[in-house]
């Protein structure tokens, strides 16, 4: 009889203990400071708000995607390689990565998260290597201020919103006729002497799509390729782009001139704006950016044999 029944007892008391589990860690997170769980998620950049800053030199102040995750007295940095858990206490958490190991110490300051990095060795610069975040979340979004070396290095602000909470473009009305002009096979090069060939070749519009492969060949190595597509949809176009063959990232078009295209996903890190331009003298330019402000990265090709 009791052989039976143990099964049943034991299950029962896994259930009660993995309650009382889940109860401890709820109670725990109810405890955090106030604000401090709207930190939770991903968080796009959506633009630099460093006073003074030129429109060309705006960029992120960490990286153009962040994830965060709020755990019972910490807040967890997501990262592709790692995860860094910094403890709200203040102790201190030392990381070693491909550059040498840093210390990690954190804390909730007046509403916002704030923590800091600096090297655990000392190093032959002059600068100490001290990095703070502060990390606040208001009514427009998350609101991250970097500074190097405080007081006098390097100072960063730029606001992030959730990709949900950002507002998509208006598409512009087009037929896949209208980029006829960007098919066929486009060549370049780029870095000193040329070292490096960029290539793109684009189908003719066909059936409502363009499609293109993308290759760059460095030191006689093919170092990237991407798959690419124009497709028509609800009475626009779409650009996909695979890069390294991964999954593909939709850009809708918002703006079409007779030898220019513009394409923007706001709510994907980088790039988050493409643009193709056809030149007078028959080359075509792409460049590939933020929506709002930075630098550009422009490539540069000619008609393949011209």
């Amino acid at each position: 009889m009791h052989i039976r029944t143990w099964p049943a007892t034991v299950f029962t008391l896994l259930a009660t203990l993995g309650a009382a589990l889940a109860s401890l860690t709820s109670s725990a997170l109810s405890s955090q400071p106030d604000g401090l769980r709207a930190l939770d998620g991903e968080w796009i950049f959506v633009e630099d708000r460093t006073e003074g800053r030129a429109a060309d030199q705006q960029q992120p102040s960490m990286s153009a995607r962040v994830t965060l995750r709020v755990e019972a007295g910490a807040v967890v940095l997501v990262r592709r390689t790692e995860q860094i858990r910094i403890a709200l206490d203040g102790s201190t958490n030392e990381v070693a990565g491909p550059y040498g190991t840093s210390r990690y110490r954190g804390e909730w300051n007046d509403g916002a998260f704030v923590y800091e990095s600096v090297p655990a060795r000392e190093s032959t610069n002059s600068r100490s290597g001290l990095i703070r975040w502060e990390l606040r979340v208001t009514a427009d979004g998350l609101l991250a201020s970097v500074a190097v070396d405080p007081p006098s290095g390097f100072k960063s602000v730029a606001l992030y919103r959730h990709p949900q909470d950002i507002t998509l473009p208006a598409p512009a009305k087009a037929a896949m006729g209208d980029l006829a002009w960007l098919a066929g096979a486009w060549v370049g090069t780029r870095g000193a002497g040329g070292a490096t060939s960029i290539e793109e070749r684009w189908s003719p519009p066909l059936g409502g799509a363009m499609l293109a492969a993308s290759r760059t060949v460095s030191r006689g190595k093919m170092s990237a390729f991407e798959f690419l597509r124009i497709l028509e949809r609800d009475g626009g176009l779409v650009y996909i782009a695979q890069p390294g063959g991964r999954p593909p990232t939709e850009f809708v078009l918002t703006e079409l001139g007779k030898t220019r295209a513009v394409f923007e996903n706001p709510r994907h890190d980088s790039p988050q704006r493409i643009v193709y331009e056809l030149s007078a003298e028959g080359g075509l330019s792409a460049s590939i950016g933020y929506v709002k402000g930075g630098r550009p990265q422009r490539f540069e090709y000619k008609r393949e044999g011209s």
